[in-house]
């Protein structure tokens, strides 16, 4: 039985096999990817590579074993996602693993925003396969916000259309950690878990913190959708995934992303990440 991650060079997938190596022999940690070149670095940690892709569902066939353990994170292209999931269960369930854990996104079929779903997808296709699941509804990762400090900063403004909505946001290295909880321990096959951050926060908040942190006057613009969605557009999103990020904002106005069920902080076993910590290491 090897410990198998997905998708396993990208942001989160490093991460997740950073943690599961604290925990785990190497030579039980399988990384599903799809340069080898690119998992040089993971090789050389004793790390298996196995290489497969998500858009080429022959490559997946040797890309599990009978008894495995499976993360599969979620795919980065909105819009292919779905069929690029569905090879993934296809070639487990053939497989015969005993367990396939699926990075989706909070409130899972409760989630009303147009991000939500091809994950809402996805977890039917893993219910359906008969599966042992484990669903890992992430939500916000703070590195969303400390990604784009840059025009922040350089504009003195947090600009977005969420309103007075909050995020219960955590560090990505949060959420790895969680992922390597279930696929190392007991007692998480077909269980759901809503994972968050301990504390939401407002955009409000955010911009005060970058003022404090930076000695300037930062703030805090609430703009209309449209509005926004221009913004996006002009800093060089393309037009559709500029509209999936100003429907979020929506939802976050919603409160669809302010939910602190605990479950994160109980999965890797301490306090998440507060959004200060992530914003000066940023």
């Amino acid at each position: 039985m090897s410990i198998v991650v997905t998708g396993a060079t990208g942001a989160l997938g490093r991460l997740v096999v950073d943690a599961l190596l604290t925990q785990a022999p190497a030579g039980e940690v399988v990384a599903v990817v799809r340069d080898k070149e690119k998992a040089a670095a993971l090789a050389a940690r004793g790390v298996e590579l196995r290489i497969a892709d998500y858009d080429r569902p022959e490559s997946l066939a040797g890309a599990f074993r009978p008894g495995d353990r499976v993360l599969l994170i979620s795919g980065s292209e909105v819009g292919k996602r779905v069929p690029q999931h569905a090879a993934v269960i296809d070639a487990a369930k053939a497989a015969g693993v005993a367990q396939l854990a699926y990075t989706g996104v909070l409130g899972g079929p409760d989630a009303d925003f147009t991000l939500a779903d091809e994950h809402k997808a996805t977890e039917r296709l893993i219910l359906d396969s008969g599966l042992p699941y484990t669903f890992l509804r992430n939500g916000w990762y703070t590195e969303n916000y400390t990604a784009n400090l840059a025009p922040a900063l350089e504009h003195r403004a947090v600009i977005a259309n969420a309103g007075e909505g909050r995020v219960a946001s955590a560090a990505r290295t949060d959420y790895a950690a969680a992922a390597a909880a279930v696929l190392t321990g007991d007692g998480h096959l077909n269980t759901a878990y809503e994972l968050s951050g301990d504390t939401a926060w407002s955009l409000a908040e955010y911009a005060a913190l970058l003022s404090e942190l930076t000695g300037e006057e930062i703030t805090y613009k609430n703009v209309p959708a449209a509005a926004h969605q221009e913004v996006l557009v002009g800093a060089g999103l393309p037009e559709g995934f500029a509209a999936i990020l100003v429907d979020v904002d929506e939802a976050i106005g919603r409160g669809r992303l302010a939910g602190t069920s605990g479950d994160l902080a109980r999965l890797i076993g301490r306090p998440t990440t507060p959004l200060a910590e992530t914003v000066r290491a940023a």
